[in-house]
């Protein structure tokens, strides 16, 4: 009996032992699987749930180390090879060209670089048929270009594409009705695509896409870079910007070339946004979709044996897990910066401050209502210049109960002319009893002796952002009046110095009077004549006599439209006056 309980005791025993290790054996594995692997696994499923994430256009907040590999690795930068391309291999890649009824040019393959872009209706010169050219290649002295790209995080140069990429495109024509796609496969499953999109003026939409079959997540950030070598000439004049300029955070930047290179960049994150380079009356720009972050938007100055400006972008990272893909939409405006087409882009892509892409200046709500009415009457009439005609008639309507005001003191203080006199003669000696009895004088006949001078703040503030108007707009540009004024934004070249062209010789500038200032000066001449004499002394006098004659030669070299402007204006005056 107990050697039964014996035998059946000892396979107990061994079962206890069993028992023990399989507890032991399960903590461990669950200790692994809950330290270990759960974390592991959990963390996998993050980077996939923010990949998903990042696919329906949400951005993933990235970890410490994954921010330390992007910045690590190849945000956008000037590479070595981006000025030195060789114009065999270049050239030999091949292009796709694009048209439509504003821009023309082409796209090269090698880099997949925007690098040629003329625009159709706007010549070099009034008498010239070349038209100007906005975009040239790297082998350009002055090289001007766009391009698209990505960076990836931790990896090299040939796993994303660089600036000697050459890529596929689907076709070789791109219109408005038309996209392109371009394709590159790095070899190591992912490929990279660029579906291109243009209008009928100067935007054009940049579809960015990476798919991703390598069998690791990616951390990817797209940028967008316009790149210019050379600093191009400058009207030089405080009253126009001319150089980088951008909207980040909703504030507006505006750096001039020397401002660049002295100043150093200007660099910030933001949300939105656009940054480019503008001309007088040229522009390129890149518009990033307005809702993605921006982890770097940038203008800035490189010398690379050439001085080389910039404005790029770089967007906040995106994690594109394994088996899966990614796209952001971006967009570029490179042309003619005209009124109507830049409102447009603002109102329909939501871009912030798009329209002080126009240098409107201080006075803007002055400006851009006179640049609206005289539109507004050009396209009633077809003629720029009568249009600056019928717009003053209104700014007089406008001011006429002031002007009016102060002519009618003006007549009193004519017809007071003999009394002031005569308190002048007996008052000589002593001015502050003069100033006294004058005072009283002006009290008694109504004079206000400041009304002379009220029409002319307003008028002084018109003058000025007509003359922004005149001098910003594009459309202004090449406009004809009648007879010889073929463009209202030059200066009027018809002069009696050479009489009127039948000698043949240019004479410098600052003589080359033309006909419309020497009316303008007669005509401020006149309106003093009927302005009553005011108590200045002989010298004070002779200098007034003298503004007609200086006012003649100083608006000789503005624009004939401000001049004809100010003419008229002097006219109508002279009517109301009189």
């Amino acid at each position: 009996m107990i050697a039964r309980d014996i035998r059946v005791f000892e396979p107990m025993g061994e079962n206890k032992n069993f028992v023990i290790f399989a507890v032991l054996s399960l903590a461990i594995l669950m200790g692994y699987q809950m330290l270990y692997l759960g974390p592991k696994y959990e963390e996998q499923q993050r980077l996939e749930a923010l990949a998903r994430s990042q696919n329906q256009d949400t951005s993933p907040v990235l970890t410490p180390d994954q921010i330390t590999a992007l910045a690590e690795a190849n945000a956008p930068t000037i590479e070595s090879s981006e000025n030195t391309i060789s114009e065999v291999s270049y050239q030999s890649a091949g292009f796709v060209t694009f048209e439509n009824e504003a821009i023309a040019g082409s796209i090269a393959l090698k880099g997949a670089r925007f690098d040629n872009l003329s625009l159709l209706n706007h010549q070099v010169s009034l008498d010239s048929d070349k038209n100007v050219r906005l975009l040239r290649g790297p082998n350009d002295p002055n090289s001007y270009r766009v391009r698209f790209g990505w960076s990836v995080g931790g990896k090299a140069e040939g796993f994303y594409p660089g600036p000697n990429t050459v890529w596929t495109a689907d076709q070789t024509t791109l219109t408005p009705n038309s996209p392109v796609t371009l394709s590159w496969d790095n070899g190591q499953n992912v490929t990279y695509l660029m579906r291109i999109e243009m209008d009928e003026r100067f935007m054009f939409s940049v579809r960015q896409t990476i798919m991703n079959n390598s069998g690791e997540a990616l951390i990817v950030a797209p940028f967008g870079r316009i790149q210019r070598r050379g600093t191009p000439d400058t009207d030089g004049l405080y009253i126009l910007h001319e150089g980088a300029i951008g909207v980040v955070n909703g504030e507006l930047f505006e750096e001039k070339y020397n401002e660049l290179e002295e100043d150093g960049p200007v660099e910030a994150p933001s949300t939105g946004g656009w940054m480019g380079i503008t001309d007088k009356f040229w522009m390129t720009a890149l518009i990033p979709d307005q809702q993605t972050p921006l982890k770097t938007a940038s203008m800035n100055y490189r010398f690379n044996g050439a001085k080389t400006y910039r404005a790029e972008y770089l967007q906040d990272a995106q994690i594109v897990a394994a088996g899966s893909s990614s796209e952001t939409t971006n967009r570029l405006y490179a042309g003619a910066k005209i009124v109507e087409a830049i409102d447009d882009y603002a109102e329909q892509y939501d871009i912030a401050l798009f329209d002080r892409a126009i240098d409107w200046g201080y006075f803007w709500f002055l400006t851009k209502p006179i640049f609206a009415a005289v539109h507004f009457f050009f396209e009633l009439t077809g003629n720029f210049g009568v249009a600056i005609l019928l717009m003053t008639v209104v700014l007089k309507l406008i001011l006429f109960p002031l002007a009016n005001k102060s002519y009618v003191s003006m007549s009193h203080m004519k017809t007071a002319q003999p009394k002031i006199k005569a308190l002048q003669e007996r008052y000589g000696d002593d001015r502050a009893k003069m100033q006294q009895e004058m005072m009283a004088l002006y009290k008694k006949e109504g004079i206000n002796p400041m009304a002379g001078c009220l029409p002319l703040i307003p008028q002084m503030f018109i003058f000025f952002a007509l003359y922004k108007v005149l001098y910003v707009t594009i459309e202004m540009r090449h406009q004809p009046f009648f007879g010889w004024i073929q463009d209202l934004s030059a200066a009027d070249p018809l002069t009696p110095v050479n009489l009127f062209g039948l000698i043949p010789w240019d004479p410098p500038s600052f003589i080359a009077v033309g006909v419309l200032p020497i009316l303008m000066g007669l005509s401020m001449w006149l309106q003093q004549k009927l302005n009553p004499q005011t108590s200045m002394d002989p010298t004070q006098q002779k200098v007034m006599a003298m503004l007609p004659l200086i006012f003649t030669f100083v608006m000789a070299q503005f624009s004939a439209g401000l001049v004809l402007y100010w003419t008229w204006n002097n006219i109508l005056s002279i009517a109301q006056q009189w």
